[in-house]
């Protein structure tokens, strides 16, 4: 498999192959890794209140003998309306999914090759827009022809930060925040030669 070059006009001037190890890769590590992904994204709010937690219950519903009831001693208890929950949702489970480095590594290059399979892996030699300006970042994402994209710059400089901000089929980031859940949430990847080869180059 391999990476289309572009030109400064967003045009097909060469390949670049993908090391062979990028290949064969299997796509479960892609699966756990996203699946981490996600679980850490949660939120974590859901909470109930236990029986000590509702207010009211101080008095006694009714006698304990005599009412040919079931003996209660509070409203606050789970089988009332407005009582308590049992086992309810509490705001203090960890859903973090432990991942080692090697599978993040195998999942990141399992999906570069199938950017690169589908013909939406880019490499350019530098990605930036010296005015700042949306439509100048707009052109360059309209000359791409693609629905949605991640750009990855060795180093993030603010003029071009500014200029794809409001754009919401792009996304920009460094190459240390370049992982497989991003990679694999765009249906196409732009890379800056820099970062491609540094990719590439612990793979060989």
């Amino acid at each position: 498999m391999s990476a289309i070059v572009l030109n400064e006009k967003m045009e097909k001037a060469s390949e670049l192959a993908l090391p062979e190890s990028f290949s064969g890769i299997n796509p479960h590590n892609l699966w756990l890794y996203v699946k981490s992904a996600q679980a850490a994204q949660r939120a974590n709010t859901a909470t109930t209140k236990g029986r000590s937690e509702v207010r009211g219950g101080g008095k006694k519903p009714w006698a304990q003998k005599g009412g040919g009831r079931a003996r209660a001693g509070s409203r606050r208890s789970p089988i009332f309306v407005g009582g308590g929950k049992a086992f309810g949702s509490m705001n203090n489970h960890n859903y973090n999914l432990k991942v080692n480095k090697k599978q993040k590594k195998l999942a990141l290059n399992f999906a570069l090759n199938e950017h690169a399979q589908n013909g939406t892996l880019f490499v350019v030699d530098s990605i930036e827009i010296a005015s700042g300006k949306t439509k100048d970042a707009a052109a360059m994402f309209k000359a791409l022809g693609q629905r949605d994209v991640l750009i990855v710059k060795s180093l993030l400089d603010e003029p071009t930060f500014l200029a794809f901000e409001n754009l919401s089929q792009t996304y920009v980031i460094e190459s240390n925040e370049l992982n497989a859940y991003l990679a694999a949430n765009y249906r196409s990847l732009v890379i800056e030669k820099a970062v491609f080869e540094a990719l590439t180059s612990e793979a060989k």
